[in-house]
């Protein structure tokens, strides 16, 4: 089920992402048919498939067929991101509504009705699949239920970028100018996404709970021995809660906040009915060593640095991406121009990003955390044995196998087995909790100096020479693609000065004027630098004279006068520089002291 909150969040990556594609010419009714067939045959594809898995997994043991219907569902899930993001990307399905006035003035309205494109797909396959899954739920689960229960489950995981996306847009509606430059700016942005961030997770579990359909769990037994360890292990919370997931039949619990007055811990139906008490204090103490070493804290910083690291770093990485060449040959070669080639390869980058650093980052510590809040028992007792004996009934009355992995957890079989060699062995407790702490301590250290760097690339001292090479290889490829593009020249002459290459810088204004020989732009940039060039052996005075009296010829303007008096001087011309370097002046309508200070140089050295 936690694969879900991967899907939907790649999903948001790709409808968000689109628009780095360029506008479409217009929306076609092929686009339509497409999104229709499509979903067709994509229902088509899923009844086959678990059909065909029912028919075979009438001769295989449950944890067979629960393996293979996980298997399916992750495949068919992976199946309908492409087919939303063929939609989206391909098809432009997402512009059907662009010119309906309410959403160009709340867009999230549009994000969440293409979105539910992605989740009609979901809802396609968690419908077939409930004829062999119902199998090991309760006999009370209806499909509806089924279908019901794993859209609340995934929905959380949207709802952060929901509200942080509805109240930009509600800020964006109000008259006040200075509230939105303050919040489009970088400052802002950062600002409003920590204080979101902070909000929702203090408190986004009253939501949840609500989402979810929990109710209070009541005054009788359960609760009580419930609330006593809580009590033993001195733990803050709101309420207990009636979780019913799945009809109340996954044998589970939770806890959720990471405030006390905000925090709520979950039990199913089923767990309370096949635990006796030493079992339920042993899940209690689980879900209360989650708080005791601040896991959900640590989660936060886990989604903020992500958030941090893909802000400091989105534009540089648009920037390399749109350096490989290789990439872009191969799009040509099947008809895709650059633009959407570009678009494409950062959707995928970043997707690829996204699932790579929850799937294998995040799962990793999910895991070792787990096996840190099962430890926690031993706080408490000297023997696991309640937990241990906890975990071989949920695999027992699951019908799977202790060994089936998890990407989130260790399998149940690796969880009792380290559990009975701590017994054994105490000191692995403590080698645990600091190998924790090591892992969470090296975590940090690498976001805070990939952060650091994505910093200085996007806005610190590496962002001027970052910029200066990506402008230089841009403008290379350009030249490439169009050689007799005299402007490209320029720019590349503009460049190369900037970056104090300036024979690459002559070679470039040169090859500008075999192209247009009378490009003022040109004249006049490379006469500045044959006659004000730092490096005096790149100095020439009368092949600057001849360029800038040539610009002079074409057009008036100041600076090109003031390069015009700068080279007239150089030649000793110092009088005619001193009535042209006036002329400039007059002239001038911004950098006036300049302009200024260039008549009093040129008269004083008259003087002279």
């Amino acid at each position: 089920m936690f694969s879900n909150f991967i899907y939907f969040l790649a999903a948001l990556v790709i409808y968000t992402t689109s628009e780095l594609f360029d506008e479409p010419s217009g929306f076609g009714p092929g686009a339509i048919g497409f999104c229709l067939v499509s979903a067709a045959v994509f229902a088509l594809v899923c009844r086959i498939y678990f059909n065909r898995l029912a028919v075979h997994g009438q001769s295989l043991p449950a944890q067979d067929i629960d393996q293979g219907v996980n298997t399916a569902v992750s495949r068919l899930s992976i199946a309908a991101l492409v087919l939303f993001a063929v939609n989206i990307y391909g098809f432009r399905v997402n512009h059907l509504l662009y010119d309906v006035a309410v959403f160009q003035w709340v867009p999230t309205l549009g994000a969440l009705l293409f979105l539910g494109l992605f989740l009609f797909y979901l809802i396609l396959i968690w419908n077939f699949a409930y004829k062999i899954q119902k199998r090991f739920f309760t006999s009370s689960l209806t499909k509806k239920n089924f279908i019901l229960s794993n859209i609340a489950f995934c929905l959380p995981a949207m709802l952060p970028w929901c509200f942080l996306s509805l109240l930009a847009d509600f800020l964006g509606l109000l008259p006040f100018e200075g509230l939105n430059r303050f919040l489009n700016s970088t400052a802002g942005e950062v600002i409003y996404i920590l204080f979101f961030v902070i909000a929702i997770s203090v408190f986004g579990p009253v939501l949840i709970q609500r989402l979810w359909g929990c109710r209070p769990l009541a005054p009788g037994f359960d609760r009580q021995r419930i609330e006593k360890t809580c009590q033993m292990a001195d733990l803050r919370y709101r309420d207990i809660l009636v979780w019913n997931l799945f009809g109340g039949g996954m044998i589970t619990a939770g806890v959720m906040g990471i405030v006390g007055r905000f925090r709520y811990i979950l039990v199913t139906p089923a767990l309370l009915a096949c635990l006796d008490d030493d079992e339920i204090q042993g899940v209690i103490l689980h879900e209360i060593g989650h708080v005791y070493h601040r896991h959900m804290v640590f989660y936060l910083f886990f989604f903020a640095g992500f958030i941090a690291c893909n802000f400091v770093f989105f534009e540089p990485l648009m920037f390399i991406i749109y350096l490989l060449n290789p990439l872009y040959g191969g799009g040509a070669f099947w008809g895709f121009n650059q633009d959407t080639v570009h678009a494409a390869i950062i959707c995928l980058v970043l997707i690829g990003l996204f699932i790579l650093y929850f799937r294998f980052v995040f799962g990793l510590f999910m895991r070792h955390f787990e096996r840190q809040a099962d430890l926690h028992i031993f706080k408490y007792t000297d023997s696991p044995s309640a937990l241990i004996s906890t975990f071989y009934k949920i695999a027992s009355l699951s019908r799977q196998s202790i060994d089936k992995p998890n990407w989130h957890h260790f399998s149940i079989g690796q969880r009792i087995r380290f559990l009975e060699k701590c017994r054994m062995n105490p000191g692995m407790i403590q080698n645990h909790h600091r190998k924790v702490k090591k892992m969470i301590t090296g975590y940090l250290l690498a976001v805070g100096i990939v952060f650091l760097i994505g910093y200085s690339v996007s806005y610190g001292w590496l962002n001027t020479p970052f910029t200066q090479f990506v402008a230089g290889k841009i403008l290379n490829r350009q030249l490439e693609l169009d050689p007799d593009n005299s402007d490209l020249y320029v720019q590349v002459g503009d460049f190369y000065y900037d970056a104090r290459q300036y024979e690459k810088a002559i070679v470039a204004y040169e090859n500008v004027l075999k192209i247009d020989p009378t490009n003022v732009h040109a004249l006049n940039n490379l006469a500045w630098l044959l006659v004000t060039c730092p490096d005096e052996t790149f100095r020439n005075a009368a092949r600057s004279l001849d360029l800038s009296s040539r610009a002079v010829d074409i057009t008036k303007e100041a600076y090109v006068l003031d390069t015009y008096a700068e080279a007239l001087y150089v030649n000793n011309h110092k009088a005619r520089a001193l009535a042209v370097a006036k002329q400039a002046f007059e002239i001038s309508t911004d950098r006036k002291e300049y302009y200024r200070a260039q008549v009093t140089r040129f008269g004083k050295a008259q003087q002279n």
